[in-house]
């Protein structure tokens, strides 16, 4: 195991990313050093594991902010270790997968996993889908209090927050950034392509295609719908994208 620090971080890195831990679980030594020294680079705290028994005594030891997990793990699989981490609560997820390796993907999202990248990929790109993650999941304090209540639904863009009808929902940060994009737009109808410019923020992002935004509508559905097979809150309009109904 091991947790570093950089004493600074390159033009573009922000003060919040000097004081985030990523948690990076590979097998592979090559891999796991290669995604260590690019995020350690960039002023990351790090923790390395190569097994999830390991990850899980560091999740629990340490509280990272983020996790690069790796699908095919020694004893435990990746994907049982990303449930897990989703039923601790909302702590942010990158899956790293295989190419060919859809269904896992699918899984992944449909387990909560924020985000993934297919290997072989860019460690640059994984930078920067960490940090688009961390900014997205940290509140800022500088920002203009922003509320939207509607039919029960209440969101607060400065602490993160979502309750339906006073009872709190825990949503990932990928999840509630989909949900704000929506209900501070009502009635505005986004098209997947859209939702993934607005939520991922970068140009990768439509290599992931718009099966993540289904599968991540599907899941907020579940958590925000009464009848998530008849949706009333956010409603699908066939061919185009989804939309926000107060």
């Amino acid at each position: 195991m091991t947790l570093a620090t950089s004493s600074g971080a390159p033009d573009g890195g922000y003060a919040s990313d000097r004081r985030s831990k990523v948690l990076v679980v590979d097998d592979e030594d090559v891999v796991r050093d290669v995604i260590v020294r690019y995020l350690r680079h960039d002023g990351f705290a790090t923790l390395e594991a190569s097994d999830g028994s390991t990850a899980r005594s560091l999740i629990e030891a340490h509280a990272p902010d983020l996790v690069v997990l790796d699908v095919m793990l020694p004893e435990t699989n990746g994907l049982d270790l990303c449930r897990w981490i989703r039923n601790q609560g909302g702590m942010p997820v990158i899956l790293v997968t295989a190419r060919g390796e859809e269904s896992d993907r699918i899984t992944g999202l449909e387990l909560g996993a924020d985000d993934y990248v297919v290997k072989p990929f860019s460690p640059r790109e994984l930078v920067v889908r960490v940090k688009a993650i961390l900014r997205r999941a940290t509140p800022d304090a500088t920002a203009v209090r922003r509320r939207v209540d509607a039919g029960g639904l209440s969101l607060d863009a400065e602490t993160r927050d979502v309750s339906l009808h006073g009872r709190p929902v825990n949503l990932t940060a990928t999840e509630f950034d989909i949900l704000w994009c929506l209900a501070s737009h009502p009635r505005v109808v986004f098209s997947r392509e859209q939702l993934l410019a607005q939520v991922w923020g970068y140009e990768a992002a439509l290599d992931a295609g718009t099966s993540t935004v289904t599968v991540h509508v599907r899941r907020l559905r579940e958590k925000i719908e009464q009848d998530p097979s008849d949706p009333r809150i956010i409603g699908t309009v066939w061919g185009v994208g989804y939309r926000f109904t107060p």
